[in-house]
């Protein structure tokens, strides 16, 4: 709703792993799947804008396609195709890493080391939480994200070439001052925090570090020979660009390796896929539990109709379109970096798995590829499978019941959305802070609100814990990739929150007026250099929601806390919210997930004094920022860097216009009205040299 909010969001943002059952091939069937490889690949590509895809089908032990396709950063120039290249180029894999943990904790679950069904403390008894209900939360709970956990603490988790763990390691210590956001096993929502508890569980029960036991258990005995961690040394990794930039990123790298920090090419990721259709990797019942629609333990939708999401064990869907509408089980992971995005379908009745892998694009498009391919490659086989979209059931206009005008109001996720109704049955919502055109629906016989063209509805579902949601069903068909439906809940009404008007105006003026700037992040952290998007993002003239701030209910003077339960995807990554000012008046803010921030407007103004100036960073490990004073604008900075640190330099625009970490640049000319920032271990110390 407001210009800080949305940075904030920006950042954060800036801020997801034997016998054939079918005949061989024809010629001409294979020369069809690699066609239709080539373009539900290039669709991807496409759709997502990615600068380079590579994709793999595998079959009973085999790749039985492959290839990659290259968008030139020249834009008068074509793109590049290679096909049939096993081993390919390598990509971080995101969140796909999920699986490789999901299957970890399977294998020590078989070996008697692990129950699902105990606390996660039995394992890890340094485990804690400022919330009591944490000695309830489960390891399938970590595996099916109902923990209740708020969501992300990956403060410098994502880095430019710097493989440190640190923001694993420091987990434990980010949520013992958490609270939990739900009872554990309410319902299934996105948490990463949960799968980096996971990979810890993992290394106690083992008495391994997370990626040797992986190697040891899960690559090897697959053969897969080009999966790595990013702290590997591997080469002939894909290329990572920032926005419209012709010059490469340095490494993308996360320092959660559980949770998303993998490395792969696409028949790697394809064949790990595969081990899943057979029992080499995993006894075929932890197969089976894998695949178990855990979301329905939970509060979910009670609705027939496909969605990207039901959650299994590790899967994101367990029931996924348009397999799972054709009697056949198919299992989908996708994950997203910053940079990197993947997809990866398995179908074990038919022991078949596909990865689309980009650098660049979206995952869901990458999915969306997979699954083409896979229909192509199961057409083969004599296998039709029916892509019919799904339509919205038959209804007709009719009168709205009054009592539905009391739905009207405020609703929260991670968008904020008014609802406004009329007594003639008309629904208009609109999205604050958001410069989109508001959406109108009619009531109809079947109570839901749908759209002028009959492809979108709503209704609102007042649920067993009492509050009121509200219901979208749809169903978009992309040409060349299929279709995908919606079935979710998109927001969770917000309960009415009566503040004074001048505790309002206080918030109000923060969200509005105050830029902020990280404090605690990693010398190399990608949130540097997602300043420059986050400073991009223009707030529209919206109204807010009286009473919060974005999702956060505001308490007092200075504490806001996370207020929407909503299964799925929208109701992830929370955290509450706490303002404090330090001794010399300076407004800090601080969030349960470890992360802090200061207002722009207390950092001091650089001088260049004779010449020359230390920049010591403190024992609290704060960087330090600086602005680009009339004094010292137009100079020449010479850094000399210690061991393990870097700085940024900023225009007044927030363009990085020189950066220790991602040019490698050792001085920069400084820019007028802009900022540097100076991060590394405490006590580094930058030596200075002004021309």
């Amino acid at each position: 709703m407001k210009r800080t909010t949305r940075k904030l969001g920006a950042l954060l943002l800036a801020l997801a792993l034997c016998l054939s059952l079918c005949v061989p091939a024809l010629a001409a069937e294979e020369d069809g799947l690699h066609t239709a490889a080539r373009q539900a690949a290039a669709g991807a590509r496409t759709y997502g804008g990615a600068s380079q895809i590579s994709w793999a089908v595998w079959q009973d032990g085999e790749i039985i396609t492959n290839g990659t396709m290259t968008a030139s950063q020249d834009p008068d120039a074509g793109d590049s195709e290679q096909l049939g290249a096993v081993g390919g180029r390598l990509y971080g894999i995101g969140s796909v890493s999920k699986i490789y943990t999901t299957v970890a904790a399977m294998q020590l679950v078989e070996a008697g080391k692990l129950d699902l069904d105990k606390p996660v403390t039995t394992y890890l008894p340094a485990f804690k939480m400022a919330d009591q209900r944490y000695k309830q939360i489960t390891v399938r709970m970590l595996l099916n994200h109902s923990s209740g956990l708020m969501g992300s603490s990956m403060g410098s988790g994502l880095l430019f070439d710097d493989p440190s763990e640190a923001a694993a390691d420091r987990l434990l210590e980010r949520l013992a001052v958490q609270r939990l956001k739900a009872d554990p096993g309410a319902y299934s929502v996105y948490c990463n925090d949960g799968f980096t508890l996971a990979q810890l569980v993992v290394e106690a029960v083992s008495g391994q570090e997370f990626m040797d036991y992986v190697r040891a258990n899960i690559l090897k005995p697959a053969g897969l020979k080009e999966t790595y961690a990013p702290g590997d040394g591997f080469g002939d990794r894909a290329d990572i660009y920032g926005g419209s930039d012709t010059a490469p990123l340095p490494m993308d790298c996360l320092g959660v390796l559980g949770t998303g920090g993998l490395y792969a090419t696409a028949e790697d990721v394809a064949a790990f896929g595969g081990a899943l259709t057979g029992t080499g990797l995993l006894k075929q019942a932890s197969l089976d539990a894998m695949a178990q629609p855990e979301y329905k333990k939970g509060l979910w939708p009670q609705e027939d109709a496909p969605d990207a999401l039901s959650y299994g064990l590790g899967w994101d869907s367990v029931e996924w379109f348009p397999f799972h509408q054709n009697g056949i089980t198919a299992l989908v992971k996708g994950g997203d970096t910053q940079f990197y995005h993947a997809g990866l379908v398995v179908i074990p009745e038919y022991r078949m798995a596909a990865a689309v892998l980009t650098s660049g694009g979206v995952s869901t498009y990458n999915e969306l590829a997979a699954t083409q391919m896979l229909v192509a490659a199961l057409k083969t086989q004599g296998v039709e499978v029916d892509e019919t979209p799904v339509t919205l059931p038959e209804a007709a206009p009719a009168k709205m019941p009054r009592e539905l005008l009391k739905n009207a109001g405020y609703y929260g996720s991670l968008l904020q959305y008014k609802v406004d109704i009329t007594s003639d049955g008309k629904l208009t919502m609109n999205y604050l802070g958001m410069d989109v055109p508001a959406q109108e629906f009619t009531y109809h016989s079947d109570g839901t609100f749908r759209d002028a063209a009959g492809m979108a509805c709503l209704k609102f579902v007042k649920e067993s814990n009492g509050e009121v949601y509200l219901y979208q069903r749809a169903f978009s068909a992309l040409p060349g990739l299929g279709g995908l439906g919606t079935s979710n809940y998109a927001a969770m009404k917000l309960p009415e929150n009566k503040i004074s008007p001048e505790l309002q105006k206080s918030w109000d003026d923060f969200a509005s007026g105050t830029d902020i700037l990280p404090m605690n992040e990693r010398y190399s952290s990608q949130v540097y250099w997602a300043m420059t998007a986050a400073a991009q993002v223009e707030s529209a003239a919206e109204e807010g929601v009286p009473g919060y701030m974005g999702s956060l209910k505001i308490v007092d003077e200075t504490h806001a806390q996370y207020a929407v339960q909503i299964p799925g995807n929208v109701g992830r990554d929370g955290y509450d919210l706490e303002l404090r000012r330090d001794e010399a008046g300076a407004l800090w803010m601080y969030q349960s997930n470890g992360s802090v921030y200061m207002e722009q407007a207390a950092a001091p103004v650089l001088s260049a004094g004779g010449g020359s100036a230390r920049c010591t960073i403190q024992p609290d490990g704060y960087a330090r920022w600086y602005k680009i004073g009339e004094n010292t604008a137009g100079k020449t900075m010479a850094v000399q860097l210690p061991k393990d640190a870097g700085f940024w330099v900023y225009d007044k625009d927030w363009n990085v216009a020189a950066s220790s970490v991602v040019g490698g640049d050792t001085s920069a000319a400084l820019p007028e009205g802009g900022m540097v920032v100076f991060a590394g271990d405490p006590g580094a110390v930058f030596r200075l040299t002004f021309s």
